[in-house]
């Protein structure tokens, strides 16, 4: 399955080590990510240099239409992500959002929407691990 993997960049990369751990996690289930830079420890939140905006915007648009399944991890909160999720909407494409419940409060505009019916409340990686082991049965 090709999964497009949507978290903070410029929003804040304080989870990156959790983003990693994410995709390392998700690709041992034999899946593809499309957007495993999102866990390098070396992308800061000043985001990718080697592109322009508008073709990481291109890519990333690509990128979603191509993928199976979002996978969004939401705790940090990112104007990107809240852009992806509402692309993924528009094009009708499967979501699973993983959200730490003991951080911030999921916005409304992700949790009041129907389309996001797969949002997982999770304490810590192990737990995240489990709802994607159980979630992404190829």
């Amino acid at each position: 399955m090709k999964i497009y993997f949507a978290a903070s960049i410029s929003g804040g990369r304080a989870d990156q080590g959790l983003y990693r751990q994410l995709i390392d996690f998700m690709k041992s289930l034999g899946h593809q990510v499309l957007t495993e830079h999102i866990g390098n420890p070396n992308l800061s939140k000043d985001g990718e240099h080697e592109l322009s905006a508008t073709e990481i915007r291109d890519r990333d648009i690509n990128w979603l239409e191509e993928s199976d399944i979002v996978v969004a991890e939401t705790t940090q909160p990112s104007l990107g992500v809240g852009y992806e999720l509402a692309y993924a909407e528009k094009i009708n494409k499967p979501v699973l959002i993983l959200h730490r419940n003991h951080e911030r409060h999921l916005s409304a505009m992700i949790s009041g929407t129907h389309h996001f019916d797969n949002i997982n409340y999770y304490a810590d990686f192990q737990e995240a691990r489990k709802i994607l082991q159980t979630e992404l049965k190829s």
